[in-house]
């Protein structure tokens, strides 16, 4: 009888605030959340990129909702999304295990049982693939921050975003390395005759990224002059290497470009040494290359060995917002913000300032921020200009203002191995070391 008293009385108010026009108190409002379901390779392979990825996106949602402060970035001074009243963020995850089917049902369950408002993820660019395609079914916003296979803006999507650059362009920046390298432009380098580097040999693993790393390196070495002597496709998550190693020790390459995620990456460079293998240029296409466990494992047979990234700790030192983001994360996890966390950052703050833009949670008011949001560079931890997404053209919800790094392994004065900037040029942090050692 008393709950049955309570309701009526809270009949009788909320009636009472509709005959006089009142709206309801915006504190009723601030408890509404907006829910984003994250989809992440929490377990398996690329368990460790994975760990970066949550604790990226985490800390972007704590500094949006108001949980941690310091920070000068417009989100951080909001407490939540101010447009619906204050409304916080909250994450769902899930794992899909590097499993594109997987990936798929997890989308389904976030979108029909979890009413989720939109979708994160997924760092594989396969499994990106899969929950792309749910979330264009039912028509759930779905911002990707960190898989690069060029295609996926390339199918006419409504509503798919992705914030990071994709493999083209990353690609590319390693030809034009190798270019300056014979112009004379790498700091510490003198110029080099293009036919100490001829000679390129690939290895990438056979995945929707890995198969598009491979063609695209095809590609750009036709472009640019380079002999590709070998192009190898090897199965993800291999228990063994040796023989894929011996055949591009065979093709005598100057270059050896790479495509792994992190238990292939740390077993190809182990295999490597084995075999005594002594190319003049290692490079790899960031994933399995930039992880902590790389590092840990490998220690001082890294050093030379360069990366693709969107983000280094260096970049701190030019750019104030991400020093600050930086050491947040450093206190949250013991590590440096890497290209996977800080490009999760990012794809959650793209979240952020889009449902700030929109005002609601309602699909199309979503669609409509996202097509026509510009967030400036001065908001984003990486070294971009901002983010403004493609409408039109061969490239659709792909941001047109951000670029790319690559970094060098090179020990410091203390002892322990980090990143160096040496692509671009012109915000080169230490000189490029050249030719690689060897092991």
């Amino acid at each position: 009888m008393k709950d049955l008293s309570f309701s009526k009385v809270l009949l009788v108010i909320l009636g009472l605030f509709a005959i006089m026009g009142l709206s309801i108190p915006t504190t009723a409002m601030a408890e509404e959340e907006i829910t984003i379901g994250v989809i992440y390779p929490l377990t398996g392979g690329a368990a460790a990129a994975g760990r970066e990825l949550r604790a990226g996106a985490e800390l972007a949602a704590e500094i949006a909702n108001g949980v941690i402060d310091g920070v000068d970035m417009d989100m951080a001074k909001i407490a939540g999304i101010k447009s619906m009243g204050g409304a916080k963020i909250k994450l769902i995850f899930k794992d899909h295990e590097g499993n594109p089917t997987l990936g798929a049902d997890l989308a389904k369950k976030l979108i029909l049982d979890d009413n989720v408002d939109g979708i994160l993820g997924c760092y594989h660019s396969s499994v990106t693939k899969t929950v792309s395609a749910v979330c264009e079914q039912y028509g759930v916003p779905m911002i990707n921050g960190s898989s690069t296979s060029p295609a996926l803006t390339e199918r006419g999507f409504k509503w798919f975003w992705r914030t990071t650059p994709h493999d083209k362009w990353f690609t590319k920046d390693l030809f034009e390395l190798m270019k300056g390298l014979t112009e004379g432009k790498a700091k510490g380098v003198k110029a080099i005759s293009k036919d100490e580097i001829i000679n390129l040999a690939s290895a990438c693993e056979k995945t929707e990224w890995g198969s598009h790393v491979s063609e695209l390196i095809k590609f750009f070495a036709k472009e640019y002059q380079y002999k590709l002597r070998k192009s190898l496709l090897y199965s993800a998550k291999s228990a063994d290497l040796s023989s894929e190693v011996r055949s591009l020790k065979n093709s005598k390459a100057d270059a050896m470009l790479f495509a792994s995620y992190t238990s292939d990456a740390i077993l190809m460079v182990k295999t490597l040494k084995a075999q005594k293998a002594s190319p003049k240029l290692i490079w790899g296409q960031d994933a399995g290359f930039e992880k902590p466990e790389f590092r840990e494992t490998l220690g001082d047979d890294i050093e030379g060995i360069l990366t693709r990234t969107v983000f280094l700790p260096k970049v701190a030192d030019v750019k104030k917002v991400a020093g600050q983001v930086n050491e947040l994360y450093k206190k949250k996890t013991g590590n440096d913000l890497g290209g996977a966390s800080a490009r999760a950052f990012t794809g959650l703050q793209a979240w952020v300032y889009i449902l700030e833009k929109a005002g609601s949670k309602k699909p199309d008011a979503i669609q409509k921020a996202a097509n026509s949001i510009t967030i400036s560079g001065d908001q984003l931890v990486v070294p971009w200009k901002g983010i403004k997404f493609s409408t039109t053209g061969p490239e659709i919800g792909q941001n047109i203002l951000g670029s790319g790094l690559i970094g060098q392994y090179r020990k410091g004065q203390d002892g322990t191995m980090g990143l160096e900037i040496v692509y671009p040029f012109d915000v080169s942090t230490a000189d490029m070391i050249f030719p690689f050692k060897g092991f």
